[in-house]
């Protein structure tokens, strides 16, 4: 009785591995299928992994049926995978064989023979007794067909393929020229191992050895399951990278990621309903209710594991890149969104507010060159008739002598001077200027409006308030450097998005004739606006002015013979012709939108103006004006490759 428990206990165990073999392979067929799917590698990848699931999910199902007319219908379907597994193993080949530019009109016509003779072999399987038969059942065991007149026919087909398959990925690593490119390689070589599980070995063994020893039957099966499963993950791995040049580290993070969240979430899952004992009542419960309550557990102390060793698990897979893993994903947690800063500018202007026992108060900043209501506490039509009534420059010029340092000696917190001094006040309206950290820009503008002079304040009261005006222009700060972050991440999308589209699928292999070296020609090169901005910003003299990669381009070869060789001169000639194109038509004005772009350009860069300045004389805030700069360098850069064209022509 206990080597049957036991026994059982080995087949249950089993029967879980078998499981989570299946979901693992599921898993990862919706993984490619989605992230991958443009791919032919990842295409011809899923369609194996869909018929090693079929014949796994047959294990799954046999392994729970005890009527044999319910087990020759699983066993059927079961074959549906088999017979196709060496066909599609030999399509996945020839893909990988294909990215390395070795094309075989041969290959593509043994692909079609392959899918057309595992159709005949299922047709074979399901409809005569000629490949096999009879279904069998070993003692301990699992049922299985026996060998009919023609299955060594198919079991020369299912070998001579699937070994010509894996000839085919050992010819694609040999193909690699980089130590790189044959790393990943070497992940889809183990795929040998996909194809040669799901051969039916049942029916070739020896019954007698068989029914004999069910406890190495077993254990066999389970160390055969933990292999696929592994292999089958290392060689989603390396798919993975097919028609991407993402970092390595990107493609581990998302592949732990979702096989944490999904294929060893459902392992948890099937495990503790086939381990909860088959009972009608356990502990005096329903075994259902015990079943759920299990679930509910097994999740809640998965989810806190998989916490727990998470930081484990990056400084494994991330190894030299952990600490800047950490870092970003820090940075990730403490990004606010747009509406959580405005509701943390809302928070602060309400206490302030209140401590200062004033009806209505708002934030004023700097949009498209004029002033506007960024957060407003009381009643809005307050700030909107105060900026109707008021005149912009001059409510600059009343507020520059005036901050939140002002009356502060030595960072002496307890100030000599009142906190409703360091205000400029007019009529019923007290108004403070934001200042960044270092008190060299203006971020906002902070209006409070009483019919009553602001009250006094004590010692506490006074700190209180002015910590609530330094968190305001912190807060506003913030929203400047996060708006700055993500509008370079937005103008990054696009450039990674070319690049992807330009080199997609084409890794350095011997034997390719289609590769090109993307930066040979530096105006199609993703980096090409970059070298624009590094070569104005040392536009009268410096290392990115004459080393600059710009060099490379004809307009400034042919420059330099003009200006005795001096590549300073050269490249200043050229930098001015793309600002010349900018140029609008007609008198000049710093106001009018079409000459913003040459304006910010030609005084930023040619004149070397400070930014806080070239905001001031166009009416912007210096954040729009980075934004603006960028989109000005795009375009710059668009007229200097337009030039280049031009004189190549």
């Amino acid at each position: 009785m206990e080597e049957l428990t036991l026994l059982g206990l080995l087949s249950q165990i089993n029967l879980i591995l078998a499981s989570a073999t299946v979901i693992i392979a599921f898993s990862l067929f919706v993984y490619l299928l989605v992230h991958n799917f443009l791919n032919a590698v990842a295409r011809a990848f899923c369609a194996l992994l869909a018929f090693v699931s079929i014949v796994y999910i047959g294990d799954v199902f046999l392994a729970a049926v005890d009527d044999v007319q319910a087990a020759e219908i699983w066993l059927t379907i079961q074959w549906v995978g088999i017979a196709s597994v060496p066909a599609a193993y030999l399509h996945f080949s020839d893909t990988i064989l294909r990215t390395t530019n070795d094309v075989s009109r041969r290959r593509s016509l043994a692909i079609g023979v392959a899918y057309l003779a595992s159709l005949v072999m299922l047709a074979l399987a399901g409809t005569t007794d000629w490949l096999v038969h009879a279904v069998e059942r070993e003692p301990k065991t699992v049922f299985h067909f026996e060998a009919g007149p023609l299955f060594i026919v198919f079991a020369l087909y299912f070998f001579f393929t699937a070994g010509w398959a894996a000839w085919n990925v050992w010819q694609a690593r040999e193909r690699c020229l980089t130590f790189t490119s044959r790393r990943r390689m070497s992940y889809l070589t183990v795929s040998v191992i996909a194809p040669l599980s799901v051969f039916p070995y049942l029916i070739v063994s020896p019954i007698d050895a068989v029914s004999a020893s069910p406890w190495i039957f077993w254990s066999l099966a389970a160390l055969a399951s933990v292999s696929i499963a592994t292999m089958t993950v290392i060689m989603a791995y390396g798919v993975a990278f097919q028609g991407v040049i993402i970092p390595d580290r990107v493609v581990k993070r998302d592949l732990l990621k979702y096989l944490v969240q999904a294929p060893l979430l459902g392992t948890v899952v099937i495990g503790i309903t086939l381990l909860v004992p088959q009972a009608d009542r356990i502990l005096g419960l329903p075994r259902d209710t015990v079943l759920a309550l299990s679930i509910v557990v097994g999740i809640v102390v998965f989810q806190s594991l998989v916490q727990l060793t998470r930081p484990l698990a990056d400084m494994i897979v991330f190894q030299r890149d952990w600490n800047e893993v950490v870092w970003l994903r820090q940075l990730d947690e403490r990004l606010l969104t747009s509406s959580d800063l405005r509701q943390l500018l809302e928070n602060i202007l309400t206490a302030l507010c209140d401590l200062m026992r004033v009806e209505n108060g708002f934030i004023l900043v700097m949009k498209d060159g004029k002033l506007v209501i960024d957060t407003h506490c009381g009643d809005r039509a307050t700030a909107l008739e105060f900026l109707e009534e008021r005149d912009l420059s001059s409510l600059l010029d009343q507020m520059a002598g005036n901050g939140p340092d002002a009356g502060r000696q030595d960072g002496d917190r307890q100030a000599p001077a009142s906190f409703a001094e360091r205000f400029v006040h007019e009529r019923q309206f007290s108004l403070l200027p934001l200042r960044t950290p270092d008190g060299e820009a203006t971020l906002g503008v902070l209006v409070l409006e009483s019919k009553q002079p602001l009250a006094d304040l004590t010692g506490e009261e006074y700190e209180a308030a002015t910590t609530f005006v330094e968190r305001a222009a912190l807060a506003l700060e913030d929203r400047r450097l996060q708006q700055s972050v993500f509008s370079v991440l937005r103008d990054l999308a696009p450039e990674i998005e070319t690049l992807q589209a330009q080199v997609r699928g084409t890794v350095l292999y011997a034997g390719s004739t289609a590769l090109e070296a993307i930066e040979d020609d530096p105006i199609r090169s993703p980096n090409f606006a970059n070298w624009v901005k590094d070569a104005l910003s040392h536009y009268w003299g410096g290392p990115k002015l004459t080393e600059s990669p710009l060099m490379q381009l004809q307009v400034v070869r042919d420059a330099l013979a003009e200006h005795d060789s001096n590549p300073a001169r050269a490249m200043r000639y050229v930098l001015d012709r793309g600002l010349e194109a900018l140029k609008p038509d007609g008198a000049r004005s710093l106001t009018a939108s079409e000459w913003v772009l040459y304006n910010i350009l030609e005084l930023k860069f040619r004149k070397g103006e400070r930014a806080r300045d070239v905001a001031r004389r166009l009416a912007m805030s210096e954040s729009d004006l980075y934004r603006k700069q960028r989109v000005a360098i795009e375009e710059m850069a668009k007229q200097l490759a337009s030039i280049e064209e031009q004189e190549r022509m």
